[in-house]
């Protein structure tokens, strides 16, 4: 109970934040991205924000032997950039740009409507089944720490 609901408040507030950083209107990332155009650095300061918090969240996460709400850490058991995540990197950019949208934000974006964030997340789910049925029995485990 107490993973789900941590789950739960970490995704509340990972949406708050990308609502209040509007990284779920695509003429905000379309902005950031357009770097010869009138390009939007402030999506930027979001990001470095996040790495700042994320390098101090690993350090002290590291400091424990074992999780709060698990009994092990869940890591990559594949650490190699093979064809797979170079393929998956290239794919999640060309939606990303032309749509404007990556699956957090498209998610939070649900919540505003609009059928652009919608057809994307119906679009992603089916994605997520057809690489499921395809080649989900290829995909790499994860190992205890």
């Amino acid at each position: 109970m107490r993973q789900n609901l941590t789950a739960l408040i970490a995704g509340a507030v990972f949406g708050i934040g990308l609502t209040v950083s509007e990284m779920i209107n695509p003429a905000k990332v379309i902005g950031f991205l357009d770097l010869f155009g009138n390009w939007d650095p402030s999506l930027a300061f979001t990001m470095g924000g996040g790495l700042i918090v994320t390098a101090i969240g690993y350090r002290l996460v590291w400091r424990r032997s074992t999780p709060i709400f698990s009994e092990q850490y869940q890591l990559p058991q594949n650490t190699q950039i093979d064809k797979n995540l170079a393929l998956g990197a290239i794919l999640f950019g060309t939606g990303w740009g032309l749509a404007g949208l990556c699956p957090g934000p498209a998610i939070a974006a649900i919540s505003i409507g609009g059928i652009k964030a919608m057809t994307f997340v119906v679009a992603m789910i089916a994605g997520i089944v057809i690489f499921e049925f395809v080649l989900g029995n290829r995909r790499p485990k994860t190992i205890a720490a």
